[in-house]
């Protein structure tokens, strides 16, 4: 199943990079609730929820064959919930890992737990501070895991292990699954396979993120990434070099919006992403909040009201 219309073209989307920052396998195609083989440890499953944000949909990911791990198992939505149990068949879950609690990712998790008795475990409930504006309408409000493991912490099953590597960025309590066996590393949103991440303020952090992104650059371990949305990044120390770089010229081009007294949020989304459905310009506009937030942080930037300027 694909999704249709602005869901189907990453064109559409602003926080696509270009095709020669790609480094992705092809795009197979891919039938909504069916297992699909990624490593002899390793099958997907998508679930039916396409929107300019999860492209085809989540991708929930089975790790081993006579016990499993069920990573990310996505939105409740019960016939999505049907086809994880069908392709787990007989063979024990050991826990249900969630990368981070975005309602696409997490919720299924209870009705999961309920069906096969699976602990939760994987990243810590989100709590957030009342301060700033409200972006916690796509968390999952419900998410309570049996345990929240911390950086480094492990879950190992029959030939397999998944490691925890906090990621914080996208939210603050992202974490990546590094499996050792197979070379790879489970990467949520931090890192798409056909989008860059979206980091919404207050939770989301643009410093956080950059930092995330250059410490799994340096995991040269890791030969495969398998994330959430899209196809397996093959080369993924190349491909991340590119997220940074991407993000280096949006923050370049707001720095040249600032040099010309552009100083609105709003006045800077429509001239950084021409041509792109405006129904996605609050997002970018996100985007850009964050990116100042970052520069106000570092000494770069100031603010008043909602007027931005260079600091001197």
């Amino acid at each position: 199943m694909t999704a249709r219309g602005a869901k189907s073209n990453p064109r559409n989307n602003p926080f696509t990079l270009g095709p020669t920052d790609a480094t992705c396998t092809g795009m197979s195609e891919q039938t909504v609730g069916v297992a699909q083989m990624q490593h002899p440890l390793v099958r997907r499953l998508l679930a039916g929820n396409p929107s300019p944000f999860t492209y085809t949909g989540t991708q929930t990911y089975l790790v081993g064959t006579r016990d499993v791990a069920v990573i990310d198992p996505g939105p409740d939505l019960p016939e999505h919930v049907d086809a994880i149990v069908a392709a787990i068949g007989d063979a024990r879950v050991r826990a249900i890992v969630c990368t981070h609690t975005h309602r696409d990712h997490s919720p299924a998790a209870a009705e999961l737990k309920a069906r096969t008795g699976a602990p939760i475990i994987g990243c810590a409930p989100l709590a957030l501070d009342d301060a700033g504006p409200r972006a916690d309408a796509s968390f999952d409000r419900d998410y309570s895991p049996d345990e929240a493991m911390g950086e480094g912490g492990t879950i190992a099953g029959d030939g397999w292990t998944l490691q925890a590597v906090h990621t914080p960025g996208h939210t603050s309590n992202h974490i990546c699954y590094a499996l050792p066996e197979a070379g790879a590393l489970f990467t949520g949103d931090h890192v798409m396979g056909w989008s860059t991440s979206v980091v919404v303020p207050p939770d989301g952090n643009m410093g956080h993120y950059l930092e995330s992104l250059e410490r799994l650059q340096a995991r040269e371990q890791d030969s495969v990434y398998y994330s959430a949305h899209g196809d397996p990044i093959e080369r993924p120390q190349r491909f991340v070099r590119g997220l940074v770089g991407h993000r280096k010229q949006r923050e370049g081009q707001i720095l040249r919006l600032l040099e010309r007294d552009v100083a609105l949020i709003p006045d800077m989304v429509q001239q950084m992403y021409v041509g792109v459905d405006p129904r996605l310009h609050t997002a970018a506009g996100l985007s850009v909040l964050a990116h100042l937030i970052d520069l106000e942080t570092r000494g770069i930037v100031r603010r008043d009201d909602t007027l931005w300027s260079l600091a001197a």
